[in-house]
């Protein structure tokens, strides 16, 4: 296991090298600079923005502007934002992250405490009324899209009814304590609904889909024929063995929730990544832009190797030498 494991990080490196290789490639082709596309003020000289360009590095070859970054990178330093005044990357970084990941472990968990009760219970009991309710919701969650889910919950609970904030994650800066995490919880509700609300469709039909085959083996209906009680039968033997695709959802789920967010946060005004990372590709500011998109592919990657690890915990059968 731990050589396995050793081997994956290893295997991170070319894999992060070709990951930030593309990520400054697409930044690189996109049209423009911060200092075009967008109305600059008359009364300044333009070489002024041309001396900017230069001190920037924008008018070094591209091989040369890319190896300057990756060595910034490297150390932790993703440079310094345009738009914001010369603010450092990673600042900005850090005081949005903690916003959007306890978003995505909010709507994450959503998804899990929902989906996966909701799925055994529809595959022991098929084609009943909560199969069938269960089925409908599942294929509406996955054919609306968030952001139009979003605007109809911001309608009827926020606007109509009034239960639920619609946007921000804190109602005043005064709170501390429990007061400050009841009322983040509060805001949190509209914008994990709309952000786990895809997910959990589809969990509830990988789990129907996944305990009904279990259920249907040999090994399930010798421990049946042994006199073992549907209760062992399910959490001992079925479950267990169901969890396995579940688990390499999840791997890339938490990079998808935090990529999946940008839209979320966007329709919510939810002051986190994604609102900077728009922000960001409306005003070309790639250092931000590709700082952000580096962390969310690093998550997905760190993502797939906790699912690998944790398919030994699940599956015995499973060994990696």
């Amino acid at each position: 296991m731990y050589q396995y494991i050793i081997r994956r990080i290893l295997i991170f490196i070319p894999m992060l090298l070709a990951l930030s290789m593309i990520i400054f490639g697409l930044a690189k082709a996109a049209p423009g600079d911060p200092f075009t596309g967008k109305i600059l003020d008359p009364k300044v000289n333009p070489e002024v923005y041309e001396q900017q360009r230069e001190a920037l590095g924008f008018n070094d070859p591209v091989p040369v502007q890319y190896i300057n970054w990756a060595k910034r990178v490297v150390v932790g330093d993703f440079g310094e934002s345009i738009t914001f005044n010369g603010r450092s990357v990673k600042s900005l970084i850090k005081e949005r992250v903690l916003n959007t990941v306890y978003l995505g472990v909010f709507a994450l968990g959503i998804t899990l405490i929902v989906a996966i009760p909701i799925g055994i219970y529809s595959a022991r009991k098929p084609y009943s009324i909560l199969d069938y309710g269960a089925t409908i919701f599942g294929f509406m969650g996955l054919a609306v899209p968030n952001f139009f889910f979003g605007l109809v919950v911001i309608y009827l609970l926020s606007i109509q009814l009034g239960w639920f904030p619609a946007q921000g994650t804190l109602s005043s800066t005064g709170l501390t304590g429990f007061a400050e995490f009841k009322d983040r919880m509060h805001h949190m509700i509209l914008p994990g609904l709309t952000l786990g609300l895809a997910s959990t469709a589809s969990y509830m039909r990988y789990m129907r889909s996944e305990v009904l085959d279990v259920l249907g083996s040999d090994y399930i209906r010798t421990a049946k024929a042994k006199g073992m009680s549907e209760r062992n039968v399910l959490y001992k033997h079925t479950l267990r063995n169901a969890l396995i695709p579940i688990i390499t959802l999840m791997g890339f789920e938490f990079g998808a929730i935090l990529s999946g967010a940008i839209i979320t946060e966007q329709v919510f005004s939810y002051p986190g990544l994604g609102t900077l990372f728009i922000g960001s590709i409306t005003n070309r500011d790639y250092p931000i832009v590709m700082a952000i998109a580096l962390l969310l592919g690093v998550t997905i990657l760190v993502g797939n190797l906790l699912a690998d690890i944790f398919y030994s915990i699940v599956d015995p059968r499973i060994r990696y030498d």
